[in-house]
This record gives structure tokens, sequence and C-alpha cells, in this order.
């Protein structure tokens, strides 16, 4: 029995700690700056398999053998799977950086010259080609007011109006 205990924690620890497939975006528009700033909170060790399945290499985040080389797949994986068109423009964001969260982590990007949004066309397509069951909240706040979108394989694509 308790071999079996131990078997469990030792293999299915991530059932116990991480049994759901999710992330999360903040998109906030500065009206001072007429920009959005976007905050993607990820698990790691998930982005750590789609990028290693995408660019046929091992991916470490917590201790990365080249870290220019990380931030470069993670800004392509993240412009790739990403998509948000303002007032029927496309928004051009810029990779900020990443900082680890114990088990997940924030990924940064800004767009700037953005006109404030009354129609948001959001997809998120991080993840779904890689876990079953993957689901992407995004939460995009004007002047205090969110508003939400939870994407998911089959419906990657969703609109916002303020």
């Amino acid at each position: 029995m308790q071999l079996n205990y131990i078997l469990i924690l030792f293999l299915g620890w991530k059932v116990f700690f991480h049994p759901f497939y999710i992330s999360l975006t903040e998109i906030r528009y500065n009206q001072n700056q007429e920009s959005i700033e976007i905050a993607q909170k990820i698990f790691w060790d998930d982005l750590e398999v789609a990028l290693g399945d995408l660019y046929d290499t091992k991916v470490d985040f917590l201790n990365p053998s080249n870290k220019t080389a990380l931030e470069s797949m993670v800004k392509e994986y993240l412009k790739t799977h990403n998509e948000i068109i303002i007032n029927g423009k496309k928004v051009e964001f810029e990779y900020l950086g990443y900082e680890i969260e114990e088990e997940a982590a924030w990924f940064y990007l800004e767009a700037k010259n953005v006109t404030e949004p009354k129609k948001v066309e959001i997809r998120n397509e991080v993840l779904l080609a890689h876990f079953e069951g993957q689901q992407n909240i995004i939460n995009f706040y004007v002047d205090k007011r969110p508003k939400s979108l939870i994407l998911y394989k089959g419906k990657e694509k969703g609109v916002l109006q303020f």
C-alpha cells in the first residue's frame, strides 16, 4: 500500500498540483499612453512541452542553457498564437520579456498607438495543439471595466464590445 502511495506521489504529482490546463491573459488599455499592456500567465512546464515540440529541442525555463534563444522562441510562439484586432485594425505587439512565478510564468507584451477599443477581436491558441482541455481565459480592461472570454479548441476566437 505504501509503495502505491509513493508511486502516486512520484508519478502523479502533476495530477494533484496541476490537473488542469489553463492560461490567463490580462489586457489593459492605457488611455494616457494609447497602448495596450498584455500580461499572459502560462504554466511554464506546459510551454516547455509546446516549445520543445515546435523547435525540436529541450526547453528549460528554470535553467535555460541559452536565454536569448529561449526568449526568441517564446516571442515567436506568443506572436504566432495570439492575435488582437481593435476596431478593425490588427495590433502589432512587442514582446517585453517574462518572469517565473512558482509553477507559472508571466509573459509581457505591449502594443502602442492603439485607439480606444470599441470592438476587440481576440484569437488565443496558446497550448491548444498540445493539451486536451486547454482553456485560455482573457480579461480585457478599458477604464476598469473588464470584459472576459474563455477560448478553447474549437472556439479559438472571441469578440468583445465596449
